[in-house]
């Protein structure tokens, strides 16, 4: 199985010994070895029905495979990288902070409703499923925050990044007339996790409106 490792806090270096990843599209920054990089399309290696899905809900991903013999190097506009090990769980992740994964693991589209309206993320996240590791991105270093059974956590849409876990995801909104008025706090929707697992969050807010009524 190919080696992730951090190559400082920004950059993720992958060992490979004729193993397959797949990364984000122009991530590759450096290589040495024999390498080849091949991006994967429309269907993101989901086939198309997968691609007509994430057009629908408005989920977008573009990745490649690389194969080799070596080390490649990768990053994306020099945001922090995480990196994450499955053991046959499920992580859901917002597809522009995915980085690479190994390519063993399953990636889908999971439909989120409202959530990703408030978010304006789409309606979707996507979903990596499987034994293996993956990398994800954040502005700032990715901050893993535990829930557990009866304290539930609620995160700002624009600072969430991933979550792996039996966790139950919702939202909840602060409606009243300061919010009308413009004197709310500019948190009038916020994600709701409750159940046992842990969220990412990121120390700082991604571009986007808020829905705020």
């Amino acid at each position: 199985m190919a080696q992730f490792r951090l190559n400082g806090s920004k950059m993720l270096a992958v060992d490979l010994m004729g193993e397959t990843i797949r990364a984000l599209n122009g991530s590759m920054v450096a290589y040495d070895g024999q390498m080849t990089f091949k991006r994967q399309g429309i269907t993101g290696g989901e086939g198309l029905r997968g691609a007509l899905r994430r057009r629908v809900a408005g989920e977008g991903m573009t990745l490649m495979e690389v194969t080799g013999h070596g080390t490649v190097y990768l990053a994306h506009e020099a945001a922090e990288v995480t990196l994450i090990p499955l053991q046959g769980d499920t992580l859901y992740v917002e597809s522009e902070s995915l980085l690479a994964l190994d390519a063993g693991l399953r990636t889908g589209v999971q439909f989120v409703g409202l959530r990703g309206m408030s978010s304006g993320q789409g309606l979707a996240t996507t979903k990596v499923e499987g034994h293996g590791m993956v990398a994800i991105l954040s502005d700032g270093p990715a901050v893993a925050l535990e829930v557990v059974p009866g304290e539930p956590l609620q995160v700002d849409p624009h600072a969430y990044v991933a979550h792996r876990g039996q966790l139950q995801q919702d939202f909840v909104t602060d409606v009243n007339w300061r919010t009308v008025l413009g004197q709310g706090s500019g948190e009038s929707v916020q994600f709701r996790y409750q159940g046992h697992g842990v969220v990412y969050v990121q120390p700082a807010e991604r571009g986007g409106g808020v829905l705020e009524i």
